[in-house]
């Protein structure tokens, strides 16, 4: 085998495969080759790679219709034929932005027009300054709020649910009849609900449960299960004192008001009610949430000031708490807030380390007896 490559098989013909013939050399012609022109037209005539005398040599046409054309300088110009010019200077001319149905069409679905806008080169340059504020709609100088909002503020229940309750006629306004979405009223109107949505809102149900260790408070993440999969018919406390069935469809839409830390014990929330989310975990919370905590370390008297008002978390001034100690190696905290792992963090920032933690009460509902992993109702007569 050798490394030259293989050379491409000619071509067929008319009187079969093409027959490579050696060139004579220049000067000589063959005699029994008179027959053949001397010279074969030009788009017969081969390239520069395959005669290497002729790379300095002009380039011969390779085109028939190149053959009979003649020279650009002597060719008319070519007609227009039917199509008229670009631009006549007796056709009145538009103001930027002005479309023509004869020229471009009707303007498609969403296309803005143009008139507003001046060319680029009459622009004015931008000089830096900021954009000026944008007015206010002077559909809402009146002072209306949106509907769904409004059930909120009074407390009848979140906005996804109104949301809900508007889409299937269950709000009233004034005793008219409000279904359509995005519908604003005055804060003097009268909003309620009738009895289906009413029935439908006391139908919702809140879950308190013992969150152990080793569960995460939401989504399963690193491996290890949401406290939401002990809410179970066998895991229901036998003193729980109401009287709610057990049904599946009470973990459709099931939620966690607040969290806990995965090494954290105690009172966790999961509620269908919005209302019941919005209060405690609401930006405008104020509700208390009490903890034990068991620390390690040497506390002073500024370190337990600094806990109660002084520090700060992610360049946040932190709520006003209330610490104290409950015996020689525990603390209470009361807290109003709850960022992620506050606790643990208030705590390093004083020089102490926190080896366990448990919330015992949020607002008016106590953890009481409930055991560890068991979960029960929230009672009629309880509010937070």
């Amino acid at each position: 085998m050798t490394d030259t490559p293989r050379r491409r098989p000619p071509l067929p013909t008319r009187e079969g495969t093409l027959k490579l013939k050696t060139r004579a050399p220049a000067g000589d012609t063959p005699a029994d080759n008179a027959a053949t022109p001397a010279t074969p037209p030009a788009w017969r005539k081969r390239g520069k790679a395959s005669y290497p005398d002729q790379t300095n040599a002009e380039s011969p046409r390779r085109n028939r219709a190149d053959d009979a054309r003649p020279p650009r300088e002597d060719r008319p110009p070519r007609p227009f034929g039917d199509r008229p010019p670009r631009r006549d200077d007796d056709r009145p001319s538009r103001p930027y932005g002005e479309r023509s149905a004869d020229d471009r069409g009707p303007r498609r679905e969403g296309e803005r027009p143009a008139t507003d806008r001046p060319p680029r080169h009459e622009r004015k340059p931008w000089t830096g300054e900021p954009r000026p504020a944008p007015q206010p709609s002077p559909l809402r100088d009146d002072g209306s709020i949106r509907l769904s909002k409004r059930m909120t503020e009074l407390g009848l229940c979140s906005r996804r649910e109104a949301d809900e309750y508007i889409e299937k006629g269950w709000v009233r306004v004034d005793g008219r009849v409000v279904s359509e979405l995005g519908a604003r009223v005055q804060p003097g109107q009268a909003v309620e609900l009738d009895r289906r949505g009413q029935t439908a809102q006391d139908s919702r149900v809140t879950i308190l449960l013992n969150k152990p260790v080793g569960y995460v408070s939401g989504q399963a993440e690193d491996g290890y299960q949401p406290a939401s999969v002990l809410i179970t018919a066998e895991n229901r406390w036998a003193e729980d004192p109401s009287e709610n069935r057990y049904l599946n469809s009470h973990h459709r839409g099931l939620a966690p008001a607040g969290r806990l830390d995965i090494d954290s014990i105690g009172l966790l929330v999961f509620t269908q009610d919005g209302r019941v989310a919005r209060a405690l975990i609401g930006d405008d919370s104020s509700i208390e949430k009490e903890y034990h905590v068991r620390v390690e370390g040497t506390l002073s008297e500024d370190g337990l000031k600094l806990l109660n008002h002084g520090l700060t978390l992610d360049g946040d001034a932190l709520r006003p708490a209330k610490v104290s100690w409950l015996n020689e190696d525990q603390l209470r905290f009361v807290l109003r807030e709850g960022k992620k792992r506050q606790i643990r963090r208030m705590c390093e920032l004083v020089g102490l380390k926190v080896v366990g933690l448990k919330r015992v009460r949020i607002g008016r509902v106590m953890l009481g007896n409930l055991p560890p992993g068991q979960w029960r109702y929230l009672g009629a007569n309880e509010v937070f």
